[in-house]
């Protein structure tokens, strides 16, 4: 496996990840085992400012800038959407805030999520792609007025 160096990237990894399985039984599966490979989430960080609101179920959201990168760390109470949240952060955690704002999320709809996820599921993934887009957009407007 080569070295991922983009959000694009990693997108088109996911996406030839995905096309090894037959059905959508097998990649809920998937998508299920990668969230409980999350790293520990903090009880501390359990707090309102990180819940991600428009999430049927609850999810918290942490970032830090690390080396002029982007880290997300994630939780929810639910497998699923613990899974959802390990998607993203493989395609967005640890990269430049603006290869994160350049990157359109195209692998919704290229999976198929946007069609196998219950309405609630994909507000709550939207809510989520939103919160790490607003951190990037803003983080990418930092650097710019710094220089």
């Amino acid at each position: 496996m080569t070295s991922i160096t983009t959000a694009e990237q990693a997108q088109q990894e996911l996406l030839e990840d995905f096309e090894l399985f037959d059905n959508w039984m097998d990649r809920y599966q998937y998508i299920i085992d990668m969230g409980k490979a999350l790293p520990a989430f903090p009880d501390e960080w359990k707090t309102d400012d990180r819940k991600i609101q428009g999430c049927q179920s609850n999810v918290w959201m942490h970032h830090e800038e690390q080396g002029g990168r982007l880290h997300f760390d994630a939780i929810s109470d639910a497998a699923i959407v613990s899974g959802l949240i390990a998607v993203l952060m493989r395609i967005y955690n640890d990269r430049d805030p603006a290869d994160i704002v350049a990157t359109s999320p195209h692998f919704l709809k290229d999976l198929g999520l946007d069609k196998h996820l219950s309405p609630t599921r994909s507000n709550g993934l939207n809510a989520m792609l939103e919160r790490i887009y607003l951190v990037a957009r803003q983080a990418h407007q930092q650097h710019a007025g710094a220089q």
